[in-house]
């Protein structure tokens, strides 16, 4: 099982001062959603692509998309960045666009296997998006410890 902890930090070095960390963001005291099997590469990309309407691969190619910011030698435990389009997004969203994004977003094969459900998946976005409010209202960016 893949840990991916979502937090906000103010810039990259100090997102990736978490790569240190045994205990990740967690320990950092930093602002944390805990998810599990939400990977930054793949799901985060499809959310985006559910969110804004656009193709997997647009939304894979945004600045700061599922980009590698620690070692690849750091192995079990990555920081990965999160576009900046996505956190925009998602700090903006309702309740009702989470809503319609839950459905087609635990139909993708990745939540498919994971036995990740719409209940489930709207509980990740709801976690999400209030992280994404509270890193702008601190202007922060969001990034994942994806801890294998």
């Amino acid at each position: 099982m893949t840990l991916c902890d979502y937090f906000s930090a103010a810039d990259d070095q100090a997102a990736l001062a978490v790569a240190e960390r045994t205990g990740g963001p967690a320990e950092a005291v930093l602002d944390v959603v805990f998810l599990k099997n939400i990977d930054p590469v793949v799901t985060i990309a499809q959310l985006e692509a559910i969110l804004t309407d656009c193709t997997y691969e647009e939304a894979g190619r945004r600045p700061r998309a599922g980009q590698l910011l620690s070692s690849p030698e750091d192995e079990g435990r990555l920081v990965i960045s999160v576009s900046d389009t996505l956190a925009e997004v998602l700090a903006e969203a309702t309740r009702a666009d989470l809503e319609r994004a839950a459905e087609p977003w635990s139909m993708t094969a990745e939540l498919q296997q994971s036995k990740v459900g719409v209940f489930d998946a709207l509980d990740a976005l709801e976690a999400m998006a209030g992280l994404a409010r509270r890193a702008r209202a601190a202007d922060m960016h969001l990034y994942c410890w994806w801890s294998i």
